[in-house]
């Protein structure tokens, strides 16, 4: 089998739909559950089977109550609870088939086979008439489709996100910075945008062959600290966690295990950052989003602030 990788989805025993949501799965899957089985719910499968889609604090006090077990900072399922795995990059043809939109997304990209998919509810089978679609680029091809995104937009093959739609993600994320400053970050991103009217992400996965890489644990929490740094290379700034590697007098990395703070800053820039400190054997890294809304933690350019 493929090893599992970040926004694959795996079905355990019990048809309970898990999000992966890390490359650390040899023992047991770091994921987090998103769909459960319910006779009364309002997600549709194919197959007429019922289910309800669980937001972060309720998935988290579902399985803590149901299957404890699996609790923790992510759920961590057994390999030998798996009963199915589905892969983004696996399935695209069959939702591009059945998705104008996805499909139309698709042949912009025209990326080589096996370096796009679909994942969320398109990839479970249980969207609804209000679902985004959640593209998935794999590695260095996730900088090609960011290009094409933005030529889209300039094009007027895609559209950019109007002011409403702006406040909405803003009001959905919740950070903690002002809404002008948030703006100005995610503009320059350009990963996501509008097809026909509905809403789309291109979401950065590592390829196959650089998920051995990817950091995992937790390391020695030193407490909270604020620091400015600069940024010397942003190449996995858009993975999760994003990752800064940084030029500072007592930190290596800045990582951000939020969407919110991914793609924040550009290899150069110098950055303002408050999360929490954590010791790695010989390196200290600062972690934004230690908290599902990085409640006082932030990540800012002080570079694009100031420009």
């Amino acid at each position: 089998m493929l090893p599992l990788r970040l926004r694959d989805f795996i079905e355990d025993n019990d048809g309970w739909l898990y999000a992966v949501s890390t490359y650390d799965n040899d023992d047991r899957i770091g994921c987090v559950l998103r769909y459960v089985p319910d006779g009364n719910g309002t997600r549709v499968h194919p197959s007429g089977r019922r289910y309800t889609k669980y937001d972060f604090e309720e998935a988290y006090a579902h399985v803590a109550r149901y299957k404890p077990a699996y609790a923790g900072l992510l759920h961590r399922v057994p390999k030998a609870d798996v009963k199915q795995v589905l892969k983004p990059d696996l399935d695209i043809g069959r939702i591009a088939a059945a998705h104008p939109r996805v499909k139309k997304l698709v042949s912009l990209f025209s990326l080589p086979e096996g370096t796009v998919g679909c994942t969320g509810s398109l990839l479970c089978g249980l969207e609804n008439e209000g679902s985004d679609i959640d593209m998935v680029v794999y590695g260095k091809h996730w900088f090609v489709a960011q290009a094409l995104v933005r030529q889209g937009v300039r094009d007027g093959r895609i559209e950019g996100l109007s002011e409403e739609m702006w406040r909405k993600v803003y009001e959905k994320r919740k950070p903690e910075i002002p809404y002008d400053v948030f703006v100005l970050h995610e503009q320059r991103k350009w990963n996501r945008g509008q097809i026909e009217g509905t809403y789309f992400d291109i979401l950065y996965t590592r390829s196959y062959d650089t998920i051995g890489s990817a950091p995992a644990g937790r390391g020695q929490v030193l407490g909270k600290q604020t620091i400015e740094a600069r940024v010397t290379d942003a190449s996995l700034a858009f993975d999760n966690p994003a990752i800064y590697e940084v030029e500072h007098e007592s930190f290596s990395r800045v990582l951000s295990f939020t969407h919110t703070y991914s793609g924040q800053a550009l290899t150069g820039e110098r950055v303002e950052a408050c999360g929490v400190a954590e010791q790695h054997g010989d390196e200290r890294w600062l972690i934004v989003g230690t908290t599902r809304e990085a409640r006082g933690e932030y990540i800012i350019s002080k570079t694009l602030l100031d420009a």
